[in-house]
């Protein structure tokens, strides 16, 4: 569709009036010098009275914050002990349990991605969480009931080690279809409750504290949701009834939806603003049709470039510059004939802006592969370091007995304790040594990550040697997984935050949605490598294997050395990779419609 003229700083706020045309959907008359199609900001028809300038009104972002931390439980009662759940009430083997968890949590954090783009594109952030979490209650009343009726379930308990029929294929199939029903919902909520509740600050542009202070809760409810999801949750499941551990989330995703409701008239909701895919493509069909243009003259000068002076304020108020590099795309940009400029279509002619977004695109997937490979890594403290920690002695001063799925929540208070140093100790000591007021950059930081989640493979590889050594006379302590934990704790706090941080920030403004998505994607894949070599493993090794039913009859030492070296191969890489990025460059000042000249190679 044609482009539209752009709005008044007011009416990208929701406060000033709303015209017709975009209250019943429909796109203003086209504007700007070519045409172009830019994205726009919508206000629902929610906002065209009263409320539409109304004063912040913390009780909206208060809701969403509620909501995260009981939807948080919900998920995380599902998830720290699916693995557990599926060996010992469904009787699953070793390989099958963690390559279904593994493909479960990879579709968990592929949905967002879609849900995103439904959200932007069509239904809005409001309607996405509405639709998600009818999918979500529906999924955990259902995994509830078929916990809680013996018919949908083996009749009798499984140990490790033992041997056991597994479930039918019937009481598979009921667990199996409210998982993936859960995985929808909370995949749903994950792809708009986060920008939905940050909008609520928008009109509160006065106190920018405010919005940031919302997503340091935001984390802190999440992570507060997996502690006391690992703990109270966890231990309800395998001490008292796994009906009432998750009956506990259902009723905490049920309570979570009834107060997001009972919100709605206090909420700020905007319409869908359209997806940046269309510039992505337009971009890549302007190069290709200009694909034997010149980007220098015959006196050897720079070609103008089109760039649009909307752009500074479609990039939030800065324009991008071109850069060295990636120079076919350039070709998308070069003004053919002067004369000629207004005749070319959106189609024929982007701005400098346009194609540097793609380039950073391109730049930033090489990058985004290695997070493929560190989320796998990770993928191992949900998996089988819960199946490591189910073969050891739980036992805590020889009467209070840990689930082997709370040192994953417990992880949270190792992540605290690694951000006071990160904040205390080496932070000051890199802006020391480096100069920098950060201290360290983010793809340092993300290298940092990288290193600490092989020093916590090969730690688990270590221990594991020293537990199957120590099988024989006496199960060994769980307490020996701490630093294993410790360290993946240490790698989330330098690397999962950067990685954030990294994707949203080199982004151009109009493209941060698609690029914080691959944070998720990156998760998503990184579950589906790892289901993908639980399977490798478990075929070329044969029987009993590395990963055998009873874990003292297999090697899960070398599974963690496996991992250990696919881990230190994919820092070595990202080193390569990082050392020849190419950040984003900005120039602040906006020029006037005319052109500007690219810099020469």
């Amino acid at each position: 569709m044609g482009g539209g003229g752009r709005r008044s700083r007011a009416d990208e706020r929701g406060v000033g009036p709303l015209l017709p045309e975009m209250q019943s959907g429909m796109s203003p008359p086209p504007g700007g010098s070519n045409g172009h199609h830019h994205h726009q900001q919508q206000v629902s028809s929610m906002e065209s009275g009263p409320a539409a300038g109304r004063r912040f009104n913390w009780k909206a972002p208060a809701i969403v914050l509620v909501f995260e931390l009981l939807e948080s439980i919900a998920f995380s009662g599902v998830a720290l002990n699916l693995v557990v759940y599926l060996a010992t009430v469904l009787h699953g083997s070793t390989a099958f349990n963690a390559a279904h968890v593994d493909t479960w949590n990879g579709t968990t954090f592929i949905v967002p991605v879609i849900g995103a783009f439904l959200a932007d594109s069509y239904w809005g952030k409001y309607r996405t969480i509405l639709a998600s979490i009818s999918f979500y209650l529906v999924g955990l009343v259902l995994l509830t009931v078929s916990a809680a009726v013996p018919s949908l379930r083996p009749a009798t308990a499984c140990q490790m080690g033992e041997s056991c029929a597994p479930a039918s294929k019937t009481q598979f199939s009921v667990f199996f279809a409210a998982l993936y029903l859960t995985s929808i919902g909370t995949g749903g909520v994950k792809s708009a409750l986060l920008p939905f509740g940050a909008e609520q600050y928008d009109d509160d542009a006065e106190r920018p504290e405010r919005k940031q202070a919302f997503f340091s809760w935001f984390f802190a409810a999440i992570n507060l949701g997996i502690f006391i999801a690992g703990t109270l949750v966890s231990w309800l499941q395998q001490n008292v009834a796994w009906a009432l551990g998750f009956g506990v989330g259902t009723a905490c995703l049920l309570a979570a939806a009834l107060a997001f409701v009972a919100g709605t008239p206090w909420y700020r909701v905007q319409m869908p603003t359209g997806s940046p895919l269309k510039d992505i493509v337009r971009v890549l069909v302007a190069a290709f049709r200009k694909r034997k243009a010149r980007l220098a003259q015959a006196d050897g000068a720079a070609v103008p470039l089109h760039e649009e002076e909307e752009d500074a304020a479609a990039n939030g108020g800065q324009r991008l510059s071109s850069t060295k590099g990636l120079r076919c795309l350039d070709k998308a940009a070069v003004i053919v004939k002067e004369q000629d400029r207004e005749q070319e279509g959106e189609w024929s002619l982007c701005s400098v802006s346009e194609v540097e977004g793609v380039k950073i695109l391109v730049r930033m997937l090489p990058i985004w592969l290695t997070c493929v490979l560190y989320a796998a890594s990770l993928g191992q403290m949900t998996t089988t370091f819960i199946q490591q920690g189910m073969v050891m002695d739980a036992r805590l001063g020889g009467r209070f007995k840990v689930p082997a799925a709370s040192l994953v929540s417990v992880e949270v208070v190792f992540m605290l304790l690694w951000v006071a140093l990160h904040d205390a100790a080496i932070i000051p000591l890199a802006r020391r040594a480096t100069g920098r007021p950060g201290g360290l950059t983010q793809l340092q930081r993300m290298g940092v990550g990288r290193f600490l989640v092989v020093l916590a493979l090969g730690t688990a590889a270590l221990v594991e040697r020293r537990r199957l050594r120590q099988a024989p006379s006496a199960p060994m302590s769980i307490l020996w997984q701490v630093p294993q934990f410790v360290l993946v704790a240490g790698s989330d706090v330098f690397c999962g935050i950067a990685q954030l941080e990294f994707f949203y920030g080199e982004a151009p403004a109009a493209m941060r949605s698609i690029c914080s998505a691959f944070s998720f994607l990156a998760l998503s894949l990184g579950f589906y490598v790892n289901s993908l070599v639980v399977t490798l493993v478990a075929a070329v090794t044969g029987r009993p294997g590395w990963l055998a039913p009873d874990l003292n009859a297999g090697h899960l030492d070398y599974y963690f050395w496996l991992w250990t070296v696919i881990s230190v191969a994919n820092l070595l890489l990202y080193m390569v990779l990082a050392a020849r990025y190419t950040p984003k460059q900005v120039a602040a000042a906006a020029v006037e419609p005319g052109g500007s000249s690219s810099s020469s190679d």
